[in-house]
């Protein structure tokens, strides 16, 4: 039937998740052309990585603020900074994986419902932190070693990382309109912004340890203060990650107006982070020295 129909000039369509047969064109987005509903057994070693990354970071920081009877500092350190990297490499891998995986609109709902779901939980992580610090600010107030916390670079900081929401919001709306050139500027440039508020973090934190003598030891505050910017901080150093796998793949035609899911999902954790670090500003900057 099928060469009846191809000697009788009927065209055949046969479209897998890979792409158009007809035109030989990957389609957005990914998928398999065995398994065109995307219900298929996918396993990955990221979510792996990332966990024991976390693991290795969080024991790092453990130790140096608790164990350096026990270990070296360098070694604590390292483990930290080791498990940093590997959290990034593994949040990368992650997304990169994910979005090259097959499926049609129900798989991109997943993308969404679940990202919900993530930032629930991450809301209870950045909570738990707040309520260490609502604990710190019930004994003696101010510190003494507090320093000036309130300056100019944390508002360039702010300022930098809410137009990278902005660019990133109009960029998915120009993506949704269909203006490819545009999104890909706007994104960017919101990949440019994050780079830039990350190293603007890792100034603050130098001139505090060199400058003002303000460490991660200075007192309950130290603790408190380092450990929500620093969770913030890898919150967006892996929010730059997945806005450049994201940016890659947009540069090889992976998104349109109907395909838009990596833009999405990463939009939604984008946002939630810039909003986290409104909030720190107002309660641990200004909220510290009693603006």
């Amino acid at each position: 039937m099928r060469r009846a129909a191809q000697s009788a000039g009927v065209p055949t369509e046969t479209a897998g998740a890979h792409g158009d047969t007809r035109t030989g064109e990957p389609s957005p987005e990914g998928g398999d052309p065995t398994d065109p509903g995307g219900e298929h057994d996918h396993e990955s070693r990221w979510p792996l990585v990332t966990a024991l990354a976390a693991g290795a970071l969080y024991a790092g920081i453990g130790l140096v603020l608790v164990g350096l009877d026990l270990v070296p500092v360098a070694l604590a350190a390292g483990l930290a900074g080791v498990g940093a990297l590997g959290f990034i490499v593994g949040v990368a891998g992650w997304v990169r994986e994910a979005f090259d995986v097959g499926g049609g609109h129900d798989r991109r709902s997943l993308y969404v419902g679940t990202t919900y779901l993530f930032l629930v939980s991450d809301v209870a992580t950045f909570l738990a932190g707040f309520v260490y610090y609502a604990f710190v600010r019930v004994g003696a107030w101010p510190p003494t070693e507090l320093p000036p916390l309130l300056g100019s670079l944390v508002v360039a900081n702010t300022a930098i990382l809410l137009v990278s929401s902005v660019t990133l919001h109009y960029g998915h709306e120009a993506l949704l309109e269909g203006h490819r050139k545009r999104f890909l500027g706007l994104l960017g440039l919101t990949v440019a912004l994050g780079a830039v508020f990350v190293g603007g973090q890792a100034l603050e934190y130098y001139e505090f340890v060199h400058a003002e003598g303000f460490t991660l030891t200075s007192g309950a505050f130290g603790s408190a203060f380092y450990g929500l910017t620093g969770l913030h901080g890898l919150h967006v150093a892996g929010g730059v990650v997945m806005l450049g796998v994201v940016f890659v793949r947009a540069l090889r035609g992976a998104y349109g107006p109907d395909h838009d899911a990596g833009v999405r999902t990463v939009s939604l954790y984008w946002h939630f982070v810039d909003a986290v670090w409104v909030f720190l500003v107002l309660v641990l900057y200004a909220g510290a020295e009693g603006l």
